[in-house]
């Protein structure tokens, strides 16, 4: 009979995802898996398989959990606009800019392994056509409210957010100055989403 599990998964994904978020996927050992972890290396691999499962694991917990997020934010907000307008600036909305130089796993793990991994560019597609869908949702909602011209076509409207957004996140990942990030940010999401 097998020994029920005597850690916390979510807590070991978690700990396991940051890890790769910090270091990236090829600089990340099986030793900084061990030691983030606190599990032995026959637990890990025994109850998440090799790196490359424990990292397609941590990287769908992210997008699920960060989609969630987004999918909320962009619901709840009274506004449609204010609401894509906060997601456009995101990457800046950080005083101190070491979220910015994080950058966002998809995005970093898109970049790192994308052209060299089918199933990272499959997660990739699916994380980015599910953010179109609900960015695109809100864009209808904007023009529901009166916000944006009826003539815009929400998808596309909503793939050029994401580009936007996404082209901040590696500009933030380069080190850029929080205050010029921010800038950019504000010009971008003027130009996309500009007052009636």
């Amino acid at each position: 009979m097998a020994r029920p599990r005597q850690f916390d998964e979510e807590q070991v994904i978690r700990a396991v995802r940051d890890q790769f978020w910090d270091a990236g996927y090829a600089a990340t050992s099986l030793e900084d898996l061990v030691r983030v972890s606190g599990l032995g290396k026959g637990s890990l691999y025994g109850a998440f398989g090799d790196k490359h499962r424990l990292f397609l694991k941590a990287l769908r917990e992210y997008t699920d959990t960060s989609g969630g997020y987004l999918r909320e934010m962009l619901t709840s907000a009274p506004r449609a606009l204010d609401a894509l307008r906060a997601f456009v600036m995101a990457p800046a909305n950080d005083p101190g800019g070491a979220a910015a130089r994080r950058g966002c796993l998809m995005a970093n793990s898109t970049y790192e392994l994308a052209t060299s991994d089918p199933d990272v560019l499959a997660e990739a597609r699916r994380t980015y056509e599910a953010t179109t869908a609900l960015v695109a949702e809100s864009v209808g909602r904007a023009q529901d409210e009166g916000d944006l011209p009826r003539d815009v076509d929400p998808v596309e409207t909503a793939r050029a957010l994401l580009a936007a957004q996404q082209g901040l996140v590696f500009m933030g990942r380069t080190g850029l100055d929080i205050d010029t990030l921010t800038a950019t940010a504000r010009t971008l999401a003027a130009k996309l989403l500009p007052d009636g």
